[in-house]
């Protein structure tokens, strides 16, 4: 099933969703086999390698076609022929790919561990390894590289109030402030459509959802609680401004 010196393709288990699509670099044979029948079984699209010059081919291959980096994450014993795991995690660093590599050795002292990570390794697992171990770490350094991929939101501001959505932080005139989840959905929105006219009625849906089931003047006493932390003088709002029969606006 396998040859060495030779890349093998294996197709994707799974139709939903996005596939992650994995790069098995390692010479044995029986422990490549298992990587790729485990992570086969969880969905990924598994490409395997038998040693660490056929792995480098085919990442340059591979980014030369697409223009892209075409695997999102990398198994590399460090063991190899050719090319040595080591070799090939610093020459990926080296080329500035960010592609997540788990190293894969027998060899489980601290100081081979350490190296392992000090060359750019993100994980180091210690042969023998149990395979539900390594595909949970695997989901980990998948989830990771998600959520770093992830958009940042942006910071809104305005006047003397800053908002960090990500954070769920408020700075009132440079001091933090603590509002509670009501109170922050109802400045984001705000202050993401400043000067827009909201009736209690939408914000009631935006921020409460639509089975929201009570009074309409939850949105006043929110609103008056808002003006205490954010305003200098609440009685005369220069942030949260009443529009009469129509509802409230910021700015």
């Amino acid at each position: 099933m396998y040859t060495t010196s030779e890349l093998t393709k294996y197709p994707p288990t799974s139709e939903f969703g996005q596939i992650s699509r994995v790069l098995v670099v390692e010479d044995e044979e029986l422990i490549r086999e298992m990587l790729v029948l485990a992570l086969e079984g969880e969905g990924y699209e598994v490409v395997a390698a038998s040693d660490g010059r056929a792995a480098v081919e085919y990442l340059k291959s591979s980014e030369a076609s697409s223009g892209e980096l075409n695997f999102d994450l990398v198994i590399l014993d460090l063991m190899l022929p050719q090319v040595n795991g080591l070799d090939v995690c610093r020459l990926l660093r080296h080329q500035g790919n960010p592609v997540p590599i788990m190293m894969l050795s027998a060899k489980g002292s601290e100081t081979d561990r350490v190296l392992g990570l000090e060359v750019g390794a993100d994980d180091y697992l210690t042969k023998p390894f149990s395979v539900r171990e390594l595909v949970a770490r695997c989901r980990a350094l998948l989830r990771r590289q998600r959520l770093s991929a992830l958009p940042t939101a942006p910071v809104l501001q305005y006047k003397e109030v800053t908002v960090y959505p990500q954070e769920c932080r408020v700075l009132v005139r440079g001091q933090q402030v603590n509002l509670s989840p009501k109170e922050f959905r109802l400045l984001e929105l705000f202050m993401s459509y400043t000067r827009r006219v909201w009736s209690r009625e939408q914000l009631l849906d935006q921020v409460w959802g639509p089975d929201f089931v009570g009074d309409s003047k939850t949105v006043d006493v929110h609103i008056r609680w808002l003006r205490e932390k954010l305003e200098k003088d609440p009685s005369h709002p220069e942030y949260i401004i009443t529009v009469r029969g129509f509802g409230y606006r910021f700015g």
